[in-house]
């Protein structure tokens, strides 16, 4: 509990954000981190896995570490608003009970799935009070006993959500994307280490590779040559993370050039892999 206190910004970032000119994410994940985003104002279709959600005032959107997203701003020059919260799932050791896990909204759903909870008027008033108290206390770490009202907070909203995310069963999913699409995400996820050229992928879904790109284009906001990228990195730090080689994780994410890999990797994710393999063994 000590370390939670001394390193409480890296465990658990707070931050409420708001811009006029938005600027373009790509995919991404957060290394050992979940997310909670809650979404205020803007015009937003959010991308997660193979769902996108069109956000409204007061949605809460909630991401672990390998669930790959991204937001996808349909207008320029809008105000944008939200407020984010990153955290390492370490610190929940010890404050989940044996009826309650802090973390079941996040770990025991389908991958990519249920991600968006929809609140109701007084839910999101609710919400909104717990992260004004954070906001304070955040701003107020001199003061003594600050970082534990923090903390505490922290846990509330957690209680929250989960709560929130056991009553109101699986909603039903504002899915915009259309079947082809689905269909190549599939195709994608499930044949990383082969062949995804768009040669290939048009013939996957019976699409010109023109219109298929297009397609991608305007319903995730980003290219399939990004996600196919983003996706065998994440594939790749799972191998690691398992104790695949170097050398066969180069293969089995897809990556045919191991120079190109190394590169690739380490740009994306910040070390090299066998760096990035020799850190999560320490964690």
């Amino acid at each position: 509990m000590q370390d939670l206190y001394q390193n409480l910004n890296q465990m658990i970032s707070f931050r409420h954000a708001v811009t006029h000119d938005p600027i373009p994410l790509d995919f991404h994940q957060h290394q050992d981190h979940y997310e909670i985003y809650f979404f205020l104002t803007g015009d937003v279709h959010y991308f997660i896995e193979k769902q996108v959600y069109p956000l409204q005032y007061g949605d809460l959107l909630i991401m672990h570490s390998n669930e790959l997203h991204r937001p996808n701003f349909q207008s320029k020059k809008q105000r944008y608003e939200n407020v984010v919260i990153h955290f390492n799932p370490a610190v929940l050791k010890g404050f989940s009970s044996p009826q309650f896990n802090l973390l079941d909204c996040f770990n025991n759903r389908v991958f990519g799935e249920q991600n968006r909870m929809r609140l109701t008027p007084q839910q999101i008033d609710d919400i909104m009070k717990i992260y004004e108290r954070m906001e304070t206390h955040s701003r107020a770490q001199a003061l003594p006993g600050s970082e534990i009202l923090y903390v505490s907070a922290f846990i509330e909203l957690l209680v929250f959500i989960n709560r929130t995310f056991q009553n109101q069963g699986k909603q039903e999913e504002q899915v915009m994307i259309p079947d082809k699409l689905s269909s190549l995400f599939t195709y994608i996820d499930e044949n990383l280490d082969q062949d995804l050229s768009l040669e290939v992928l048009e013939h996957v879904v019976f699409m010109n590779r023109s219109y298929l790109c297009r397609l991608f284009k305007k319903h995730t906001g980003s290219t399939i040559h990004e996600h196919i990228l983003f996706k065998r990195i994440a594939k790749a730090k799972q191998l690691l993370r398992e104790g695949s080689t170097v050398t066969d994780t180069c293969q089995l994410a897809g990556f045919n050039d191991y120079s190109n890999f190394i590169r690739t990797f380490k740009k994306a994710v910040g070390l090299p892999p066998r760096q990035y393999q020799t850190q999560q063994r320490r964690v």
